[in-house]
């Protein structure tokens, strides 16, 4: 075997590899550095875990950061969970061969190349007190007044967060959950089928635990983008309780360059919560999956 027959595979991941360690390992390292306290650039050179201690403990900041999380963990997982149900509901349906089938696959990923800034942006538009659902509704008469509209974003508990993370991912997680069951055929199905299987027990033993891995997969996707997303949470969320994302960048544009540390440790933790909840949600769903 020759030289590059032996080694074209790694040459050839070379340069991938190097801006992955470069741009991720690096920037985790630096990152830490700093939420540990090092910041040379302003003569501090000292590592401690104060930033940490502040952000979790203190008066100042801990009920920020407390509250903060349970928003972030609840908007993670209410997006996650309606995006997996949704989508695989609706790749039920786009499974199945009726007219038109074509037209309605191109308009359900019609939404996937939007930037989420720009989805953010349209549920501000559609869905606020002064939107577009709501002067509609005050001028056909179903509100009195446009601020009768329920709140729906810039709201304590991130619906509109929720909503725009949701319009965004279920094609994405759809579309895996499509492919899966568009290459699995109806073998499957029509073999439970001529056991005596009815639509529910072909649904719930059959073709659940043939798409779960794909599902699960997308939705691992989603879980950790909506954890560390910033940009919705800044244009759809209120002032407090905001995200960690948000808090952290709020520290960074602190004039105080000393405030750094905070917004680094924040960012790091918000890195350590996603890596353990993945991990866990992983964990028991495969678990799942082998008890069905």
């Amino acid at each position: 075997m020759g030289f590059w027959e032996r080694w074209r595979i790694p040459i050839m991941l070379a340069p991938t590899m190097a801006v992955i360690i470069l741009l991720f390992i690096g920037g985790l390292t630096y990152g830490t550095l700093v939420s540990l306290g090092w910041q040379p650039i302003i003569g501090r050179t000292e590592i401690s875990l104060q930033a940490y201690q502040n952000i979790i403990f203190s008066e100042q900041y801990a009920s920020v950061f407390w509250q903060g999380l349970l928003l972030t963990i609840w908007v993670s997982f209410a997006s996650t969970f309606l995006s997996a149900v949704l989508a695989l509901a609706t790749a039920l349906l786009l499974r199945r061969s009726f007219v038109g089938k074509r037209l309605a696959t191109f308009l359900y990923q019609l939404n996937l190349p939007v930037p989420h800034v720009v989805a953010a942006i349209g549920i501000l538009f559609l869905f606020s007190q002064s939107g577009l659902i709501s002067r509609t509704g005050a001028q056909i008469g179903i509100f009195g007044y446009p601020s009768d509209f329920p709140v729906v974003v810039k709201d304590k508990f991130g619906i509109g967060i929720i909503l725009s993370f949701v319009w965004k991912e279920v094609p994405f997680v759809g579309v895996i959950v499509l492919a899966v069951l568009q290459s699995l055929g109806v073998d499957y199905e029509d073999l439970a089928r001529s056991l005596g299987a009815n639509r529910w027990q072909r649904f719930r033993y059959v073709i659940l635990p043939l798409v779960m891995p794909g599902l699960l997969s997308g939705s691992i996707l989603v879980f950790a983008f909506t954890f560390g997303s910033f940009e919705v949470p800044a244009i759809l969320g209120v002032r407090f309780p905001r995200t960690l994302t948000v808090t952290a960048v709020r520290f960074f544009r602190d004039p105080d360059l000393n405030a750094r540390v905070e917004g680094m440790a924040i960012s790091i933790i918000i890195s350590i919560i996603v890596f353990f909840l993945v991990l866990g949600y992983m964990w028991l769903s495969r678990r799942t999956i082998r008890q069905d």
